[in-house]
């Protein structure tokens, strides 16, 4: 089964675009290994007042993921990034906390909550965007189409707004 992990790093002041584009360098060196299945950078919306970046990585398994993280190449970017950054947070995804960044995701009745907020709009939106253009498809390819449209537009557009909106929420306890 895939397995998530979500880094989250603080970059220190003055080393943004020199983590930015080693970083952008490393993720794509780390494709040869065959277990690495994914990786995304998601960094903070432009003019925000934040050095926090996050990078979600995912493998075929936990035993490829721990060989990826014993490598040498893994340990050569860890010492070069420490340079870069304040140590870094690691944790393992098992669902919809992959949208929540932080070191102790929120209680998952608040991520759903969330969760319905980002769905429920994009939903009505989708239905009156591509409704027309949909109906003569058969339902399963409909479905398909609107799935993928709405994953992708949740996960880098409504998700990060509504948890930006919501974070004061969220983080209390």
């Amino acid at each position: 089964m895939a397995i998530h992990v979500a880094i989250t790093r603080k970059i220190l002041p003055g080393k943004e675009q020199e983590f930015k584009e080693s970083l952008r360098n490393f993720l794509g060196q780390s494709f040869i290994h065959d277990g690495v299945h994914g990786a995304a950078i998601i960094s903070s919306f432009p003019g925000a007042d934040s050095n926090e970046i996050g990078i979600l990585r995912t493998f075929k398994d936990e035993k490829e993921r721990d060989v990826f993280y014993n490598s040498e190449q893994f340990r050569q970017w860890e010492n070069y990034a420490s340079n870069l950054t304040e140590a870094a947070v690691y944790r393992q995804l098992t669902g919809l906390e992959a949208w929540f960044r932080s070191s102790t995701p929120p209680p998952r009745w608040k991520m759903a909550i969330a969760t319905l907020c980002g769905v429920f709009p994009t939903s009505i939106f989708l239905y009156y965007t591509t409704g027309r253009f949909l109906i003569h498809l058969p339902v399963p390819f409909r479905l398909l189409v609107t799935a993928t449209l709405m994953v992708g537009i949740l996960t880098w557009v409504v998700m990060p707004f509504v948890t930006k909106i919501l974070k004061p929420w969220l983080t209390s306890k």
